[in-house]
């Protein structure tokens, strides 16, 4: 899967929070999960600070639709933060962005995973730094028609 950069995220200079309904059950409803809960800003939701260093990118491609990422999603992405094995990165593989799950093989050496069976995992070779760009913090996805 790659991905197109579309834009940095900046603070809303007059966040607005918005009603948060509660909660929804993707299964048999609860009378008891029927309170009120406070408003919740998009700009708490997915961390953006005066200081944050926020991408939003499109992603592309199928492999990594196991993970819940699929073609033409938008990805916020942490360029600041340091990416850890098991985290959907980022990395910079010659002109393109990648999007792959960050693990390690039994030497120690980062390894790119793909979440679709179709793909191979990524090793890199010994002259071939591995450059993570950011780490991927939500994925949105549009469910309604266009």
């Amino acid at each position: 899967m790659n991905a197109s950069l579309i834009a940095s995220l900046s603070p809303s200079l007059q966040p607005q929070p918005l009603p948060l309904g509660g909660q929804a059950s993707c299964g048999f409803p609860s009378p008891a999960a029927d309170y009120q809960v406070p408003d919740l800003s998009l700009d708490t939701l997915v961390g953006i600070r005066p200081s944050s260093s926020i991408f939003l990118l499109r992603a592309w491609g199928e492999s990594m639709q196991d993970a819940g990422i699929h073609d033409g999603d938008l990805l916020v992405v942490d360029k600041g933060r340091r990416a850890q094995p098991g985290d959907v990165v980022v990395a910079v593989i010659g002109p393109e962005f990648v999007v792959k799950r960050l693990a390690l093989d039994e030497e120690g050496q980062p390894l790119l995973l793909a979440e679709n069976a179709g793909y191979d995992p990524i090793r890199l070779g010994e002259d071939e730094p591995l450059e993570i760009w950011g780490v991927c913090l939500w994925v949105l996805h549009r469910l309604a028609g266009r």
